[in-house]
């Protein structure tokens, strides 16, 4: 079993998250930045002013309006249980990465190292973890299994690069950021195994027979 089919175990993918979410957690300090978390950051944070334009647009995909505007989008598509499972995924990452900040409670960039480069408006309350890593992990995670090949490799594409947005605009570390994907995939694997039918409820009718005295019976088979 190769990694893919792995993580297309929700199991699996609840684990991996639970596990990334408790070692950055772990890893992160109220009052000072690593050295290598530190250069990660300068790195992006240090990017030309140019990019804000196209980072901003891409930023978005992982605010909270995000939610909404996707889980319309599949059941316009016709596609209601994956625009269910889209608003209770990246609603959920959203609303649990509000609690984890009260609970880890480090502070934004600006408030831990010298010089960084604001961008946009500044983000307000604390740091860790990234909502918006959260919401574009939880959306993304929800919505591959449906999509064909390029609109695949474009999700793909799109979920890290939110992230970079957030160090590039200088409201999160790249703890932050680790730690927000590992909660949106969590998030994704509860509501996947919140939805899952057990396994002998796999019927279907196919049919309407009557008992002798006529009243009707729907015929299930699996």
């Amino acid at each position: 079993m190769d990694l893919r089919e792995a993580l297309a175990d929700p199991r699996a993918r609840l684990g991996l998250g639970a596990a990334g979410l408790l070692a950055t957690a772990g890893a992160v300090h109220r009052d000072r930045v690593g050295a290598a978390e530190a250069r990660t950051f300068r790195a992006v944070n240090g990017l030309p002013d140019a990019l804000y334009p196209p980072a901003w647009v891409v930023m978005q995909l992982g605010a909270f309006g995000a939610v909404p505007a996707a889980a319309a989008a599949a059941w316009r598509a016709g596609d209601r249980e994956l625009a269910g499972r889209l608003l209770l995924g990246g609603t959920g990452a959203w609303a649990l990465a509000k609690l984890v900040k009260q609970v880890v409670r480090r502070p934004r960039p600006a408030d831990l190292l010298p010089g960084i480069r604001g961008r946009g408006r500044d983000a307000a309350g604390l740091g860790y973890l990234s909502g918006h890593a959260a919401v574009a992990v939880a959306l993304g995670a929800a919505a591959l299994p449906r999509l064909g090949p390029a609109a695949r490799a474009l999700t793909l594409t799109a979920i890290p690069l939110v992230g970079l947005t957030r160090l590039y605009v200088g409201a999160h570390l790249p703890l932050d950021i680790a730690g927000g994907a590992a909660l949106g995939l969590a998030a994704n694997a509860a509501v996947d195994l919140a939805l899952a039918r057990p396994a002998g409820e796999s019927v279907r009718a196919s049919g309407i027979s009557r008992m002798p005295d006529g009243a009707p019976v729907r015929i299930l088979e699996s």
